[in-house]
């Protein structure tokens, strides 16, 4: 059961569906605690990125644990199996390659 606001009132959590371009920043907490997913479509964020991973196709079984694990969701999966990182968002923090029970994915120097 949520509880009403009073008038004026703030919440201690953004809600981060609700956000975008326009929204006036006195709207959002202090320190905009986010508490969803973190990338953001409207951002590509794969331009931070010093490292790319590199999947090995040949190593590649399909477990699809490096999309679970993503906390970026750039791991899209068609069809049932994962297909080629989706760099515009990637970071490059390489959960993906320490995860992988195959070590099919490599994390290269540069974008």
């Amino acid at each position: 059961m949520k509880k009403k606001l009073a008038k004026g009132e703030k919440t201690m959590r953004t809600d981060i569906s609700r956000i975008n371009e326009q929204t006036p920043h006195q709207e959002l907490t202090e320190g905009l605690m986010v508490f969803a997913g973190g990338t953001s479509k409207y951002f590509e964020t794969g331009e931070w990125r010093t490292r790319t991973p590199i999947l090995n196709h040949d190593l590649c079984r399909q477990c699809m644990v490096c999309s679970m694990v993503c906390p970026d969701s750039c791991i899209p999966l068609k069809d049932g199996e994962r297909v080629e990182f989706d760099y515009k968002h990637c970071k490059g923090c390489g959960i993906c390659a320490k995860a992988c029970p195959f070590d099919a994915i490599e994390m290269k120097e540069g974008r």
